[in-house]
């Protein structure tokens, strides 16, 4: 009998300590939606107003799209007629029951992830919350408000425009915006936009469309708790060098009574090792914010890739009281140390990452959002771009400002290829009313609620207040414009600038942001002096495409951090199929205007003229898209390679940009569908960890040798001097070392002396870096425009054949083949390589992973050259 009495008090205890413990339940389910009824546009559109099953997280327009109600917004062009749903208000509702244990609780909250943007919250027809900020996360205690069956959950969503418009028309002198709206829905001289706190990029950008959308776009959870909960749990990494981790692990803590508790924290190694420390705290009754000093000597420190290992610790906070554990929560994290380096110079002040003391070259792309809707943006998606920037020897992606905060899948993802992240906070350009407090307050709120979401992630080394808002204020005319209509006006929004750019941004990063360096905006000396100064801070260098200077003129420039630069290439047509009809495949037809968005459709000018200068006429359609190809590809890499051989006066390579939002015309080397266009794999190789740069500029090339090592390499350079026949007229090598973390100039040759009398426009050079007889970099210069050279036909020959892994397939190229592209049409083909040039008599042999038969790949197969193109 005893023993039965104490088994049964044993399981009271156990259960009591149990239930103690929060819990969190997902509301993802029975979501439906409708445009409200009483919507000025329910006449026009009565059958929007009828409950529709909602899928949460989402949107508006996904929701309609997967009921057949509009047409899909990627394919043809469809925009305009599609407008309408952003002046809607939208109504979402869900109903869901509660059990008696979370009716028992003392406490219970909705959390929001998301809500896009202005957005009343009722639950059982009473108000809780009036959201306005698409970027922060809303938590709502709802105790004393839930019942045991039928609860109803009910988001109303306004239209953006609609709140808006009206105090922007009444302003009497407007803040600049970016794109207008072509198609009518708000007056292009009154733009909302950046009066909202919504991610930008819907109300259009020169890479994707407008689709002005709202919904509950982050997941919703309601969770409950009795005694107390980890309202956060973060790891201060306060010193990491090789000797020793000098950690804090800080445990924010809600409790409803006061008295003491045992705080555990056990962290993992990346094998598995743990090791538990404990502390003795006393709560007080409300907030509690308990640091816990932690120890961790000879840690494998967090690397970029290229320079160690990513190695992750799990830190995991307990609270135990009597009772038992109480609340937990865990964090994976890296150890390493952070540093942007603002060294002054012979040529100004410098601007480099220093992680763990080491100066990392930054190498990489600009990331936008990966779809209009970011919803339905999957893990395999991101997995599938973010691993092609670290397999083209990447190093750094900046999350560009006009779009969201990524989610955390992001993240631990760059975390765990070695990809630093450049984060802007959510201001893509323009001007906001930052004189306003209540809008910096809602600001900050933002901010808070991100960097403590983010703060954790090794990856991340610097918050950027926002995308080109200094420099257009500056540089664009947009500050001298309303200063010149009201100088009172105009000097309170700078003033307001400058505070929350300056001041308060700055300081949330300093308190919250784990130690994670600031800078006010991009580009910009962080508000000291001129923005977008070669010499000091980071620079957006759209000279040539913007400014239509040459693409030439890349190599005039040589800023400290090139976080910008770019040109626009085509997505292959197997891409452009997806939203045009072979009909309406034209340079100016309707179609691809609308999926062109650079100068509100007129893009194709600027394409165009840079085809032209370089490579000549495109001869149809198909070749004007190759052709962009060409172009940005070979475009990039020249800026690229220039900006490593000027290390350490340059010290990161950003070009714009590495995916797409919607498959379209854009900058980008990553297509929609996670397609590599020629320009991603041209960035393999000029990002290579070691690289040959030879420059042709004014009738000279200068050879620089660049090397990312941490250790000094042998080699040797090779020079050939070939006509492209095949004829070798030069061919000489030299010994070479390349010391680490350096750019080496070791040559220097005008044109003549490497002609020697020979045709320019038949002859290159070619030089080579070599490694253990392997050649590891090539770079071929050529003496004159495309357009110009007398390129032969290359004579290509394809053979496939399978093997081991999938296919083989040999490429030999008779005489010169420049610019070869490797396709298979409708076929998914995974290629080792491609856009790749061919020496006369060469032979490349390439891996290719596909599900398709032999029979099938031989048949789609085509090669393209600037001078000839072959079906095999």
């Amino acid at each position: 009998m005893i023993q039965r009495m104490y088994l049964l008090l044993l399981c009271l205890a156990t259960s009591a300590a149990f239930a103690a413990q929060p819990s969190s339940r997902k509301l993802d389910s029975a979501w439906s939606f409708r445009l409200v009824p009483t919507d000025a546009l329910a006449t026009e559109h009565d059958t929007a107003t009828q409950w529709r099953s909602a899928t949460v997280p989402g949107y508006v327009h996904t929701d309609l799209l997967a009921h057949g109600a509009i047409p899909d917004t990627y394919v043809g062009a469809p925009e305009a007629g599609l407008q309408w749903i952003g002046l809607g208000t939208w109504e979402y509702r869900t109903q869901f029951d509660v059990d008696r244990a979370t009716l028992k609780r003392a406490h219970a909250d909705l959390v929001f992830e998301g809500l896009d943007t202005f957005a009343d919250v009722y639950l059982n027809e009473t108000k809780l919350l009036s959201a306005d900020n698409a970027h922060r996360t809303w938590r709502v205690p709802v105790q004393g408000k839930l019942r045991a069956r039928g609860n109803q959950l009910r988001v109303v969503l306004h239209s953006p425009i609609r709140r808006l418009l009206p105090q922007v028309q009444a302003m009497p002198h407007k803040l600049a915006g970016n794109y207008p709206s072509p198609f009518g829905d708000e007056p292009k001289d009154a733009m909302t936009v950046n009066f909202a706190r919504k991610p930008a990029y819907h109300s259009g950008w020169d890479w994707g469309p407008r689709y002005v959308t709202a919904g509950i776009w982050r997941p919703v959870r309601l969770e409950s708790w009795d005694a107390l909960r980890i309202g956060d749990f973060h790891v201060q990494q306060n010193k990491v060098d090789e000797h020793a981790a000098e950690l804090a692990a800080e445990v924010e803590i809600e409790s409803d009574d006061a008295g003491a508790v045992t705080l555990e924290v056990e962290h993992r190694d990346p094998d598995g090792k743990s090791a538990v420390v404990k502390q003795q705290a006393t709560l007080v009754r409300g907030q509690n914010k308990i640091a816990v000093p932690l120890r961790i000597d000879r840690p494998r420190r967090w690397y970029p890739t290229g320079y160690g290992e990513q190695a992750l610790y799990t830190f995991t906070a307990r609270v135990v009281d009597d009772n038992g554990k109480q609340a937990e929560a865990s964090r994976r994290t890296g150890l390493r140390s952070v540093e942007l380096r603002r060294e002054r110079d012979q040529w100004g002040r410098g601007f480099a990452f220093v992680i763990n003391g080491i100066p990392v070259f930054a190498k990489g792309a600009n990331t936008i959002p990966f779809d209009a809707f970011p919803a339905r943006v999957t893990q395999a998606q991101l997995l599938r771009v973010l691993e092609s920037a670290r397999d083209a020897n990447m190093n750094m992606v900046r999350s560009w400002g006009g779009g969201h905060y990524e989610s955390d899948a992001f993240f631990e993802l760059t975390d765990e290829l070695g990809l630093l992240v450049w984060q802007d906070f959510m201001f893509g350009g323009g001007m906001q009313p930052a004189y306003d407090p209540a809008f910096r307050a809602n600001v900050v709120a933002e901010a808070r609620d991100n960097i403590r979401r983010l703060r954790d992630h090794p990856s991340l080394v610097l918050w950027c207040g926002n995308n080109e808002e200094e420099t257009a204020w500056k540089n664009w005319g947009q500050g001298k414009a309303l200063t010149a209509a009201d100088p009172a006006f105009a000097k309170q929004v700078w003033d307001g600038y400058v505070q929350l750019f300056g001041h308060d941004l700055r300081d949330v990063v300093v308190r919250e942001g784990g130690g994670v360096p600031y800078w006010s905006s991009s580009p910009s000396n962080d508000l000291d002096g001129p923005a977008n100064d070669s010499n000091n801070g980071d620079k957006h260098d759209w000279g040539v495409w913007a400014e239509s200077k040459p693409i030439e003129a890349y190599l005039a420039e040589t800023p400290r951090f090139v976080s910008e630069f770019g040109l626009q290439g085509w997505p292959s047509l197997r891409t452009i199929d997806s939203f045009a009809t072979k009909a309406e495949q034209g340079i100016e037809s309707p179609v691809i205007r609308a999926h062109q968005k650079f100068m509100a459709g007129d893009g194709n000018a600027r394409v165009l003229q840079y085809i032209r200068e370089g490579y000549g006429e495109p001869k149809d359609f198909a070749d004007f898209v190759y052709l962009s190809q060409v172009m940005q590809a070979e475009g990039i890499e020249l800026a690229s390679l220039h900006h490593r051989a000027s290390r350490p006066r340059t010290m990161g390579s950003l070009y714009w940009q590495l995916n797409d939002v919607w498959p379209g015309a854009s900058w980008a080397s990553i297509d929609y569908y996670g397609r590599w266009k020629p320009l991603h794999f041209h960035a393999r190789r000029f990002f290579a960890p070691l690289a040959v740069a030879a420059l042709r500029k004014d009738a000279k090339t200068e050879v620089t040798l660049v090397s990312d090592r941490t250790a000094s390499v042998s080699g040797e350079l090779r020079l050939r001097v070939i006509d492209f026949d095949g004829k070798v007229l030069r061919d000489e090598r030299k010994p070479v070392t390349l010391a680490p973390l350096t750019a080496t100039a070791v040559a220097n040759y005008a044109d003549a002396e490497l002609l020697r009398g020979a045709d320019r426009v038949r002859t290159a050079a070619v030089f080579e870096l070599l490694v253990d007889d392997t050649p590891v970099s090539r770079r071929i210069v050529y003496f004159d425009a495309a357009k110009a050279l007398a390129l032969p036909d290359p004579g290509l020959h394809a053979e496939l054949q399978r093997d081991v892994d999938g296919y083989r397939l040999d490429l030999h190229a008779d005489k010169l083949a420049r610019a070869v592209w490797i396709d298979f049409g409708e076929l998914d083909v995974g290629l080792s390589d491609n856009a790749l040039s061919l020496l006369p008599g060469e032979t490349v042999s390439l891996r290719l992973v596909s599900k398709a038969n032999l029979d099938d790949l031989q048949q789609q197969l085509t090669l393209r050259s600037l001078t000839s193109r072959q079906n095999q």
